[in-house]
C-alpha cells in the first residue's frame, strides 16, 4: 500500500495509537463495495481492520449484526474498536482460507450441510442492538431488480427495451417479488455463498454479513447452493436442498403444510431474482467502480436464470428472452472488452 494515501496513513496512525506501538499493516482485498480489508500481525498474533469511508459504507449495520450474530452463538469476528470519524473497523481475525477454494464434488455436499445447517441461527436474528432488521419487502426487491435493467441492459449493453420487452420484465419483476413476499419472513444474511464462508480449525465462519435484513425463508440457502461464482450439478444441489426444506420445518420456520413442491417453487424463483439483480449489479462494479473481475461473472448468473426460468410458466417468457437476446450479447461484449484491454 502507497504510504501516500491519506485514508491508509490515518488507519496506520489510529491502528499505532490504539497497540501503543507501530504495527505491520498488509492489505488483503477489497470487495463488491468499496470496502477494504487489511491484515495486522502484531505479538504473534493477527488482526482484521476495514476501511469503510463512512459518507459511502456505514459501519454501525456491520458492529451491530456482528454483535448479534456472535450473541446466537455464530462464529463472526469480534469487533474490538471502532473510528467514527474515517470509518474504520478493528476485529479479531477468523480466518483467510474461503470455502470456495477447498470445494470439490467429494466434499461439497458435507460442507454445504454445515453451513446449511448456521441458517436457522442467522434465521432467528431479526433484530439488533440498533432495532428491528429492515424488511426485504417489495419496494426492496424492485429496487434490486432495477440494477438488472439499469447497469446490465442499459449501461453494459446499451440495449433498448421494446414496449413488449418493458411489459414482460414487469410481469416478471411482479412474479419475483410475490414469490418473495409469500415465504416466511426471518432474518437473512443475504450474501450467504462460499466466498464468505471461511475456514476456521473445524468450524465455519461467517463474514460480510453487514446487510442482513428479515426477509424470505429460501433466501441464503439458495445463494449459498446455487452460488454465483461456482455451479454444481444438480444431483448434488437437489439433495440438499431437501435438506434444507426438513431442516427449516424441524426449526419451526415454517410450516410442515407446505409441501416441498411449493418449496421447491420458492426456492428457484429466490434464486431467480437474486442471480438477476447479481448480474446487473457485477455490471455496476465492472463500470461504475472499475472492478473488472466481476465481468466474467455475469455469464453464470444469466444462465442460471435461463436454465431454471424456463420450469416456471410465469418468467419462461422472460428466461427465453435472456437466453436467446442477452446472453449472446454479454458474450460477445466480454470478447470486445478483453480485446480491447488487450
Amino acid at each position: 500500500m502507497i504510504l501516500s494515501d491519506p485514508r491508509f496513513v490515518a488507519l496506520s496512525n489510529w491502528l499505532n495509537q490504539y497497540f501503543g506501538d507501530n504495527v505491520a499493516v498488509s492489505l488483503i482485498c477489497g470487495d463488491a463495495s468499496f470496502r477494504r480489508y487489511f491484515r495486522i500481525q502484531y505479538q504473534g498474533k493477527h488482526y482484521i481492520v476495514s476501511d469503510s469511508p463512512i459518507d459511502l459504507v456505514p459501519i454501525a449495520p456491520f458492529v451491530a449484526i456482528a454483535k448479534a450474530y456472535h450473541h446466537a452463538g455464530l462464529l463472526v469476528p469480534e469487533v474490538l474498536a471502532t473510528c467514527d470519524d474515517y470509518g474504520f473497523v478493528l476485529q479479531t481475525d477468523v480466518g483467510e482460507l474461503q470455502l470456495l477454494s477447498v470445494l470439490n464434488k467429494a466434499n461439497v455436499s458435507d460442507y454445504y450441510q454445515r453451513a446449511l445447517n448456521l441458517l436457522p441461527i442467522i434465521a432467528s436474528v431479526t433484530e439488533t442492538q440498533d432495532g428491528p432488521l429492515a424488511d426485504y419487502d417489495a419496494a426492496f426487491v424492485m429496487r434490486e431488480l432495477a440494477i438488472f435493467v439499469d447497469w446490465l441492459l442499459k449501461e453494459h449493453l446499451d440495449y433498448s427495451l421494446t414496449d413488449n420487452e418493458q411489459a414482460m420484465i414487469e410481469s416478471t419483476f411482479n412474479a419475483l417479488t410475490e414469490n418473495v413476499l409469500a415465504q416466511p419472513q426471518v432474518g437473512m444474511h443475504r450474501d450467504y455463498h462460499s466466498r464468505n464462508l471461511l475456514i476456521n480449525n473445524q468450524a465455519l465462519a461467517v463474514i460480510d454479513f453487514q446487510d442482513a435484513v428479515y426477509g424470505a425463508v429460501t433466501y441464503d440457502a439458495v445463494s449459498l447452493l446455487r452460488d454465483c461464482y461456482v455451479r454444481w450439478p444438480d444431483d448434488i444441489v437437489n439433495p440438499l436442498m431437501r435438506y434444507h426444506y426438513q431442516l427449516v420445518i424441524d426449526h419451526q420456520l415454517m410450516s410442515d403444510d407446505v409441501t416441498f413442491s411449493t418449496y421447491q417453487q420458492w426456492f428457484d424463483l429466490m434464486g431467480i431474482q437474486r442471480h438477476i439483480k447479481a448480474a446487473g449489479i457485477f455490471a455496476r462494479l465492472y463500470h461504475r467502480d472499475a472492478k473488472r473481475g466481476y465481468l466474467a461473472d455475469i455469464p453464470l448468473t444469466l444462465q442460471y436464470v435461463a436454465d431454471i426460468g424456463m420450469q416456471y410458466s410465469q418468467i419462461a417468457e422472460f428466461s427465453q428472452w435472456v437466453n436467446k437476446v442477452i446472453l449472446p450479447r454479454v458474450n460477445r461484449k466480454s470478447i470486445d472488452e478483453a480485446v480491447s484491454e488487450a
